[in-house]
């Protein structure tokens, strides 16, 4: 398949997204971190019953430990809320579009009613890249420019 239709055509779910790591807006900080590094996950997506309200991050949590923050601070007051996300039917194309534009490395997929369903990380998309077209990736130069 050509490179530029695929990434227009295939859905994120091609693009290997991670299970969603959700806890509540009322759990620590020192919690959510524990569960991170428990999981080996680089975000948290925090929810009001079934609904997506913010997200804590790897450096969220690194600015946390450089400020000298509480941990027993409820996540709600350092999380980033109203993330950025993207529908579960964008395309592999809009989504690296997204994350390229914003400097994610993560980004939570969402159905239409705010419900997490998975979180797309830039691991999943390389991954992605590499399997769908290894001839293009693994043929590179070493300075493509």
């Amino acid at each position: 398949m050509d490179f530029h239709l695929s990434l227009e055509s295939e859905r994120v779910a091609s693009a290997y997204p991670e299970q969603p790591l959700a806890m509540t807006a009322d759990d620590t900080v020192g919690n959510v971190m524990q569960i991170m590094r428990a999981q080996r996950n680089g975000a948290v997506l925090i929810c009001d019953g079934p609904k997506l309200v913010g997200v804590f991050t790897e450096r969220d949590a690194l600015k946390l430990m450089a400020s000298g923050a509480d941990f027993s601070t409820p996540v709600r007051d350092v999380m980033s809320s109203d993330p950025v996300t993207i529908a579960d039917s964008a395309t592999v194309g809009e989504a690296i579009r997204k994350m390229s534009e914003g400097g994610y490395r993560h980004l939570p997929i969402i159905d239409s009613q705010q419900h997490p369903k998975g979180m797309l990380a830039v691991s999943g998309i390389v991954h992605y890249l590499v399997d769908h077209f290894p001839e293009t990736v693994y043929n590179l130069p070493p300075d493509p420019k």
